[in-house]
């Protein structure tokens, strides 16, 4: 099978890629008729795929194809990223603030002050709610129950997911009431955007942590700011952003309820996504299912 690759980062990926696939003849370019699946991400030397008439499929590198779906000249079937490396690398991340806000380790200013009396609460009477239960929420999900975490989920098809309550559409004021931790992992989709809002920020409890690493689009900056300065919420670590790199005017960095982290919450790693990518177009060339197929009317 001829696949071309139309992404950035051959040197790192082309190994992953060849060893996961000896079979296959992997190249960066030629007679486009003469390719049976593309290997894909934004940012390559190609962005037109119309030429591309025998393409069976194409397969993202990315877990997000909100920037794939948009381009007009996509005829072939797409199917997204699952990259087990990143679904761990989210949970990690994901944990590690879980962990910090629950414990309060920010409260410990090493000034002398002895600041006896606050112990936490156990993980089994703390609530987290996660919004958005694909495959990375379910990871997160999966890691905070075993800390002993109560989880909530909420997605847009209310999928069931074992030990945890999921809830769907107008539930999500329920989960938010909950959530004294609360984590973003909804895709970016004109259903989501600027979900987090001044209405639904204000369902938190009171002093609510809020994780995002998922999507920039669906937080509202100035409702999130003004909700830390009137003390509602207790703080915010935000992995992603509308535009990205973060501008250096922007007041997230100097605000002290806000912590910045530059989009490095979880990365596909061509270790372990390699062999999702070969087995995805192995089945296209045998007219098996695809896996990860993204619906484009939904747009993941």
């Amino acid at each position: 099978m001829r696949v071309l690759f139309a992404a950035p980062g051959w040197d790192r990926w082309a190994p992953a890629l060849q060893q996961a696939a000896p079979e296959m003849e992997l190249l960066q370019d030629g007679d486009p008729a003469g390719f049976d699946a593309i290997i894909y991400a934004p940012g390559g030397e190609i962005e037109d795929l119309s030429p591309y008439v025998n393409a069976r499929l194409v397969q993202s590198l990315w877990a997000g194809v909100e920037r794939i779906v948009t381009n007009p000249t996509l005829t072939q079937p797409l199917a997204r990223m699952v990259d087990p490396g990143l679904a761990q690398g989210m949970a990690e991340f994901c944990t590690g603030w879980a962990m910090r806000a629950h414990l309060g380790m920010d409260r410990y200013a090493q000034d002398g002050l002895w600041r006896g009396g606050l112990t936490p609460p156990l993980a089994s009477d703390r609530n987290v709610t996660i919004l958005g239960m694909g495959e990375l929420g379910r990871a997160v999900a999966a890691m905070l129950r075993g800390i002993g975490f109560r989880v909530t989920g909420y997605s847009a098809s209310g999928r069931p997911v074992e030990g945890v309550r999921v809830v769907a559409g107008d539930g999500l004021d329920q989960a938010l009431s909950q959530a004294e931790i609360l984590i973003n992992l909804l895709p970016d989709t004109p259903d989501t955007r600027d979900i987090l809002n001044a209405r639904t920020l204000a369902q938190l409890p009171q002093g609510a942590w809020l994780i995002n690493p998922g999507r920039g689009t669906v937080l509202e900056d100035a409702a999130l700011l003004e909700a830390l300065d009137r003390g509602h919420l207790g703080h915010a670590v935000l992995d992603v952003f509308r535009t990205e790199p973060l501008p250096a005017e922007h007041p997230f960095w100097t605000h002290p309820g806000v912590t910045v982290t530059p989009h490095i919450a979880a990365e596909t790693r061509p270790e372990t996504a390699a062999p999702v990518a070969v087995e995805n177009i192995r089945r296209a060339m045998r007219g098996q299912p695809v896996l990860h197929l993204v619906d484009r009317t939904k747009g993941y």
